[in-house]
């Protein structure tokens, strides 16, 4: 039996660490913000400093309130966030671009002929969402020096010295090839990075380096992007089960076992993790506004914030006509518009903040169901179920809302911060390689289950109400 581990997720609002024993479970935790700059074009920037700055905070936070030493750290990212630094240095040469930053529209045009052959190559639809096309924007607009990489990889480096990134991470670039598992020449061509240094592509778990930022020398035995680590950690381990995480967007991903299935839905086909050399994977999609578009009702004072969702929302019986399709940053799967915008419509002098709440609810719950739906679709078969987690987990509102239009039980998971127990996993098998990975992840079981209140006849009413106002949009675009 390993001691304590120590598990950092750096997202995109902040960093979580938790000090996680394996026979007393969570024994300490730490919390530091993080906060991204949101401007006009579709900017998304953040300060590198500020991510590693947060990592540093929280962990120590957490380390702090254990007690007790820590035998590794696992470490969780965001993905997608890319920036350009000095290998030499360590220092950044660019702001880092948020996974939400849309300037890299301009890449994905120029390369819209080659959608297909990326898609096949790497599983993944050409979209500035993902890396690569924000990579190949820092080297025309920005800067031509230095390595250019997904932030885990900065991150690493400045615990360890180590130029790594781990399978899954590498998987969000558009620049793996898929079934091998490597960089693919063919992708790093077609995008105008042929020419550049990349991290080894590594394990989610095994030693890459050690750091003393924490106390001591540890070794990273760990690391996973926060999504696939989030499906670890909410026992996700077989072809077929399902999860969703609601955070500043929805991720709900399926596993898919040892073999990628390319969808025909509209969904991404990507590496879940590599343990032990062995690949398992997973179909994802996602919904680019949740809490962020709970903050932009927040902004315009329309709520407090998201603790007022449930309070605000129940104080009318439904949404008062009102529909809203939250697309403030785009839509992502299944339809990759990155250039929609929102809309509400049916607005009326009778439309409250109440109604407001709930056709935001149900705008984010709709988007869900049609990604469960395009996972059935590529699996052959309906989720019995949905496992989910993060923060607006807590919004009993939204909860049931969902159920009510996936019109199947949603179970909210009993253990917090669960892309950090996922990297706390990892990091456990990094240190003790014995361990299974059943025996790495955490018992799982829902704080509670909501099951859906309305018919299918209801359900099917209001979902093509939302569909009604996709299509007006995607007419008009």
């Amino acid at each position: 039996m390993t001691g304590p581990v120590l598990a950092v997720d750096q997202g995109t609002s902040g960093t979580k660490a938790l000090v996680i024993c394996p026979e007393r479970g969570v024994i300490g935790s730490g919390a530091a913000p993080v906060r991204p700059r949101y401007e006009p074009g579709g900017v998304v920037e953040v300060d590198p400093a500020e991510l590693f700055g947060s990592v540093v905070e929280a962990g120590r936070q957490a380390v702090r309130e254990a007690g007790e030493p820590v035998v590794a750290v696992g470490l969780a990212n965001q993905g997608e966030t890319v920036l350009a630094w000095d290998p030499a240095t360590g220092k950044p040469l660019t702001d880092a671009i948020v996974w939400q930053d849309r300037r890299a529209e301009s890449v994905c045009s120029e390369l819209a002929g080659h959608e297909d052959e990326l898609r096949q190559l790497t599983g993944l639809p050409l979209d500035p969402y993902f890396a690569a096309p924000k990579m190949a924007w820092i080297r025309r607009e920005l800067t031509r020096e230095g390595v250019v990489t997904t932030s885990d990889s900065w991150l690493v480096h400045r615990l360890t010295g180590a130029f790594v990134t781990d399978a899954a991470t590498a998987g969000r670039t558009q620049l793996l090839d898929l079934d091998r598992v490597g960089w693919s020449p063919a992708a790093l061509d077609i995008f105008g990075l042929s020419g550049e240094r990349l991290p080894s592509v590594v394990d989610a778990a095994g030693p890459v380096g050690t750091t003393t930022v924490f106390g001591g020398e540890l070794p990273l035995t760990g690391l996973l992007v926060d999504q696939q680590a989030a499906l670890l950690a909410q026992g996700a381990l077989q072809a077929g089960t399902a999860k969703c995480t609601y955070g500043t967007g929805a991720f709900l991903l399926a596993q898919t076992g040892p073999t990628p299935r390319r969808g025909s839905t509209g969904l991404v086909s990507c590496v879940a993790w590599r343990l032990g050399g062995r690949t398992s994977y997973c179909l994802d999609g996602q919904v680019y506004t949740v809490a962020s578009a709970v903050r932009w009702l927040t902004d315009l004072g329309v709520i407090s914030g998201a603790a007022e969702l449930d309070h605000v929302g129940t104080g009318v019986p439904d949404s008062g006509g009102v529909t809203f399709v939250p697309a403030l940053a785009g839509l992502a799967a299944p339809w990759w518009r990155s250039d929609l915008r929102g809309s509400v419509t049916g607005l009326g002098l009778d439309t409250t903040a109440g109604h407001l709440v709930r056709a935001l609810c149900e705008g984010i719950a709709a988007q869900v169901v049609e990604l469960a739906d395009a996972v059935a679709t590529d699996l052959g078969g309906p989720l019995t179920s949905l496992r989910v987690d993060g923060g607006l987990t807590r919004s009993a509102l939204l909860m049931q809302t969902q159920a009510d239009l996936l019109q199947r039980p949603v179970e909210v998971s009993a253990l917090p911060d669960v892309t950090a127990l996922g990297a706390g996993a990892v990091a456990r098998l990094g240190v003790d390689p014995k361990l299974s990975l059943q025996q790495a992840v955490p018992a799982w079981e829902p704080a509670a289950v909501y099951e859906p209140r309305i018919g299918a006849d209801e359900a099917a009413d209001r979902l093509a109400r939302f569909r009604a106002a996709v299509e007006n949009l995607l007419d008009r675009a």
